[in-house]
This record gives C-alpha cells, sequence and structure tokens, in this order.
C-alpha cells in the first residue's frame, strides 16, 4: 500500500497494488503544472485508488481535450491526472508520493520542448514526443501503447 498527500494534508489518499510506466515529461504543460523542469509520473488503475480524505479540496483543469488535472484547491499540489478515453487509468506525479513507489521513471519524454535552462544527465532514454511502442521497446524499455502525461 502506497500513500500519498498534498503540500497541506488536506487531501489524503492510498494506492494498491504496483504503479506503472514511470516517466519524466518536459512537456510545457507539464511544467507549467508541476511548477518545474519536468513531471515524474506514473500510472496506476483508477479502482486501486483511493482518497482518504479531501475529496471536497480536489478539483479538475482540463489542460487538453480530455486530459483532466487534479489538485488540491488549498495549496495547488497536483493530485492526479484523468482521462476521458479511459477512466480506468490515472496519472499519478510521483512527488506527491509519502512512501517509495518503488518503480523509477524509464524515460523521458517531449524533450522537444524541455526547460531551456535544464540539462538532462541521466541515462535514460530520450524523445522529442511520445514513443511509440516500437520505439520503445527497441530502446531497452518496455513498451507504452497508450502514453499519457
Amino acid at each position: 500500500m502506497l500513500r500519498g498527500s498534498c503540500l497541506c494534508g488536506g487531501i489524503r489518499y492510498e494506492i494498491n497494488g504496483k504503479l506503472y510506466d514511470a516517466l519524466n515529461c518536459h512537456c510545457s504543460m507539464c511544467r507549467k503544472a508541476q511548477g518545474a523542469a519536468f513531471r515524474s509520473r506514473a500510472k496506476k488503475h483508477s479502482a486501486e485508488f483511493r482518497l482518504l480524505c479531501g475529496e471536497e479540496l480536489l478539483t479538475f483543469f482540463a489542460s487538453s481535450p480530455g486530459n483532466h488535472r487534479g489538485f488540491c484547491r488549498v495549496c495547488g499540489s497536483p493530485i492526479l491526472s484523468k482521462f476521458d478515453d479511459d477512466p480506468s487509468v490515472f496519472g499519478l506525479p510521483l512527488g506527491g508520493l509519502d512512501d517509495d513507489p518503488g518503480i523509477r521513471p524509464q524515460m523521458h519524454v517531449f524533450i522537444a520542448s524541455k526547460a531551456p535552462w535544464f540539462a538532462i544527465t541521466d541515462d535514460l532514454a530520450q524523445f522529442a514526443e511520445l514513443p511509440s511502442p516500437t520505439i520503445s521497446a527497441r530502446s531497452g524499455s518496455a513498451p507504452f501503447p497508450d502514453l499519457k502525461s
């Protein structure tokens, strides 16, 4: 069981089971939503995510068609992303977790729009946009058939 929370502690949640498809997204929307050079996130089946408290504080913003970013309306902490085309999956920012997720990002995506002041210094695969399953399989990473940020 993993636990997570927002900065003010008003929203707390738990995750049953393992996260998957962890990555670092450098798109401009993720940078602005996180206030950082990139967003480290993983995916989780929505049925395995449970709010413990703060449902009334969770507010959503449609950052792009079909992509809704949920955040705490008090402190602004990003909590999850949900997707109209696949409501069975959430995108979860790794920074909101209180426990070690037991997974590490496997790649950097959208580096074509990364912050010019940030240098990627690790050995993870880098993609200008979202990789196709074939490309990510060739890079040695597990395929990401339905990548969403």
